[in-house]
């Protein structure tokens, strides 16, 4: 805390959590030393004034995301705060490495589970938890992939705890948004404040779509020189529509919805002026149930006939695959750090945060013993949908929390309340510290990539654990420093 009173942090005080602008008694935040120096010169009304430019700029950009509430679909501007999260970059490297792991185990747990199943035969996960679950998919059974990469874009979501340790909260291995927000903030920053990331060692973020769109190539079939690239849009109602386009801008390929395109003698095309084009990769922004209505939902307006047989015939790619979402379930995540050691022979860099899972019976006691001081999470929901933090219910609220367990304990996993990380916010005319999470993305093709940075989301609420924006959170640039 800067000792000045006229400093934009005189009065800021982040209490007993750390901080990720101050670190904390035990672990300070040298990196951030310059950037604290640089902000601590500025008025809290001129900080102000440029939060204000950024927000009219969201507006005008049309940066915004889909509100379901039980009556409407509310399109708002995903509020941006303009105190950037820093981390240094041994932080990154951690970080970086750790996700690389956890997306190398991923990959091969999900070769195996349409493959051999001998992570279920040798008992590391209990073969209903995968082979009943919701998006299991048989039709992938004994499908081989392009260097096994099934998982092609993943978002692992990241908290600090309060001895500064970055920890798993879940992995995000279907279709995990957000990234344009990064691409986006980090423009609206270096727009709003390039005074204050001048000569300071920042690494970018704007090759992000040239390297999603050299890793998809790297995964079209055998024999395609120059592959044909399509982003496949649900259509403008999705409420990541404004990332479909930004993304399909960003690697300079088409995007497309179902409508536009069709299955011929076995290979994709779509339909454009010139005719018919062949396509040899989908980044898909479609559920599998949606896909394709001859394989899955009957009833899809969204997908393409016959896509799935094409893709089991190799003739075309998507990523990420069919049926990666088995491992983005919550009750499959408290299992990682055993999947971690069985496929790569080694430690997790990145450790989970403590998990119960209520289908097991010591789990299902100790969360209903616990319930007002545990964090409880239905397995198939995202979103922040349907979470319950305990500390914060009413008694009413976990009365009801504990009558669903009861009625359906293998669809809930609880965990402890993780005292989350804070940084820095700009709240009306103060300084204030709310809590934050942290999405990195990778990409992987041959390889894996990680952007430097990811997404960090922000709790705008005082006291709220919650930062997803549906449920009221907003977002921050992220500042990984050489």
């Amino acid at each position: 805390m800067n000792s000045s009173d006229n400093s934009l942090f005189s009065s800021y005080d982040h209490g007993e959590f750390f901080c990720e602008m101050f670190g904390s008694a035990s672990i300070p935040a040298p990196h951030t030393e310059e950037i604290r120096n640089r902000m601590d010169r500025m008025k809290i009304s001129a900080l102000r004034r440029r939060a204000q430019a950024s927000d009219r700029e969201l507006f005008n950009l049309g940066i915004t995301f889909t509100v379901y509430s039980e009556k409407d679909a509310i399109d708002r501007v995903l509020p941006f705060d303009v105190i950037p999260r820093v981390i240094s970059r041994d932080d990154w490297q951690h970080i970086e490495s750790g996700c690389v792991q956890r997306v190398t185990a991923l990959n091969r747990f999900i070769h195996d589970i349409y493959h051999e199943q001998n992570v279920l035969n040798d008992g590391i996960v209990p073969a209903e938890l995968v082979l009943e679950n919701a998006n299991y998919r048989p039709e992938m059974r004994g499908l081989d992939l392009p260097f096994g990469t099934y998982v092609s874009i993943c978002g692992i979501d990241l908290v600090r705890d309060d001895e500064g340790v970055f920890r798993v909260l879940e992995d995000n291995a279907r279709t995990p948004s957000g990234v344009s927000y990064v691409v986006e903030n980090r423009h609206l920053m270096m727009r709003a404040f390039p005074d204050l990331a001048d000569n300071i060692g920042l690494r970018r973020v704007s090759e992000y779509g040239m390297q999603l769109r050299k890793a998809l190539a790297e995964i079209a079939p055998p024999g395609v020189a120059d592959p044909n690239i399509v982003l496949m849009s649900p259509g403008v109602f999705n409420s990541a529509y404004f990332e479909h386009v930004f993304l399909a801008r960003e690697m300079g390929v088409p995007l497309v919805e179902g409508r536009d395109l069709l299955v011929s003698k076995g290979h994709v095309y779509m339909n454009t002026t010139a005719g018919l084009s062949r396509v040899d990769v989908i980044y898909r922004r479609i559920d599998d149930e949606y896909l394709d209505p001859d394989q899955f939902n009957p009833e899809s307006m969204l997908g393409v006939r016959g896509l799935f047989a094409a893709y089991r015939a190799g003739n075309v790619s998507l990523a990420n695959a069919v049926g990666t979402g088995v491992s983005d379930d919550k009750a499959i995540y408290a299992y990682m750090p055993r999947i971690i050691r069985y496929y790569l022979d080694e430690e997790p860099i990145l450790q989970n945060v403590e998990t119960h899972l209520c289908r097991e019976p010591e789990g299902l006691a100790y969360t209903l013993a616990n319930l007002d001081k545990l964090v409880v999470k239905p397995v198939g929901e995202s979103g922040g949908y349907g979470v319950v933090v305990g500390p914060k219910a009413s008694a009413e609220l976990l009365a009801e929390t504990r009558k669903r367990i009861e009625g359906n304990p293998t669809n809930y996993i609880s965990q402890p309340v993780v005292s989350l990380s804070v940084c820095p916010t700009l709240i009306n005319d103060a300084i204030e510290p709310r809590h934050v999470d942290l999405r990195p993305y990778i990409i992987t093709g041959k390889n894996s990539w990680v952007l430097p940075g990811g997404l960090t989301r922000v709790a705008l609420r005082k006291g709220s654990l919650v930062v997803n924006s549906s449920q009221g959170g907003g977002t921050k640039d992220t500042w990984v420093l050489e």
